[in-house]
């Protein structure tokens, strides 16, 4: 089975995630063997973001990977097991708000696509990137 990097390598909608994640060093983090729970913005996540915010946060490295582990969990936590929870704490070390009551969310996110296994942990996709604070 694949790792979460092979997963998002492999899946054009993760291209920017892949690029950040690249840019931030957390490459060998993230294929290591965890396990972990990644929250991934598609492409159309991250192009939500104000015009230019990509550019500047590839410019500050420490900020990307702030913002970057903030989307991963230690720990494999699917959709169900995530909803029995209110939150969980980011690898970044801020909480991360779990809301099921109309759908999936993750603050301010909602997972279009849930549990996609991987070797090292489990991936939830969501449409927008979610931001400490």
């Amino acid at each position: 089975m694949p790792n979460i990097v092979e997963i998002a390598v492999s899946d054009e909608r993760f291209s920017t995630l892949v690029t950040a994640v690249t840019a931030a060093n957390l490459v060998d983090v993230l294929q290591s063997p965890g396990p972990f729970t990644v929250f991934a913005p598609t492409d159309t996540a991250f192009a939500k973001l104000p015009p230019g915010t990509i550019t500047t946060l590839v410019q500050n490295i420490p900020q990307l990977a702030r913002i970057l582990t903030y989307h991963v969990v230690a720990g494999k936590f699917t959709q169900a097991d995530l909803c029995r929870l209110s939150t969980v704490d980011s690898v970044e070390g801020s909480p991360i708000a779990i809301d099921c009551t109309e759908g999936f969310e993750v603050k301010n996110a909602t997972v279009i696509i849930p549990d996609i296994e991987a070797d090292n942990g489990i991936i939830h996709v969501i449409d927008n990137v979610i931001l400490m604070g």
